[in-house]
């Protein structure tokens, strides 16, 4: 190929990375079901991602596994964007639950595919192995993913679970996943949910 091909193969690979910036901008405007946890307004899911990939650098030790702290960071900042198509899809909604997959495909195709094809792959297959959950790193990609929700609901004093008239029996049934990427953070889990009970900001 002449250099100025070259050029042009570059450029466009460049202004297809630049629309997939911009069309992730759209993640901010995703309202979530999470109070911030001074309970001053709901958070968008370009905060919880944020907020993952930090629990991440910072809780790394407590993984069941040895993990790639990379492969964790890369799966919490990416696994969400199909919200932006599809919205936050409510953890204890077990109607949107049942056809959610199906609807983050869609999503996952439609955003990744903005991407050149070598980087569409790479996102596209790190977004399938955190919703598979077969990996050490997806794992505890997901039990990052379950717990900051109780870590909000909590020192918010319960406002998102009273709203939605949540028990908690659904609340360690949906987070029992946690276990799986940390025991560490299991147990810390399973004692919040208890604190929860007994302060009254959550019904038994």
């Amino acid at each position: 190929m002449s250099e100025d091909g070259d050029k042009q193969t570059a450029q466009h690979r460049l202004q297809q990375q630049l629309a997939f910036i911009l069309e992730a901008d759209r993640l901010k405007q995703v309202i979530r079901r999470s109070y911030l946890v001074d309970a001053s307004r709901l958070e968008n899911s370009a905060e919880h991602s944020w907020h993952l990939a930090l629990m991440a650098l910072v809780l790394q030790e407590h993984a069941n596994e040895e993990v790639s702290l990379l492969r964790v960071l890369q799966m919490v900042v990416i696994h969400d964007l199909v919200e932006i198509d599809c919205g936050d899809t409510y953890l204890f909604d077990d109607a949107a639950q049942a056809g959610k997959l199906a609807r983050e495909e869609l999503a996952a195709a439609r955003l990744f595919g903005l991407l050149p094809p070598d980087q569409a792959a790479e996102f596209y297959a790190l977004w399938q192995e955190f919703e598979a959950r077969e990996t050490a790193d997806a794992r505890f990609a997901n039990a990052l993913d379950r717990l900051i929700p109780l870590l909000h609901n909590y020192h918010s004093r319960g406002r998102s679970w009273q709203e939605h008239g949540i028990r908690s029996q659904q609340v360690r049934d949906r987070l029992a996943s946690i276990d799986s990427g940390s025991v560490e953070l299991w147990s810390y889990a399973e004692a919040l949910i208890e604190a929860a009970v007994a302060e009254g900001i959550l019904e038994s």
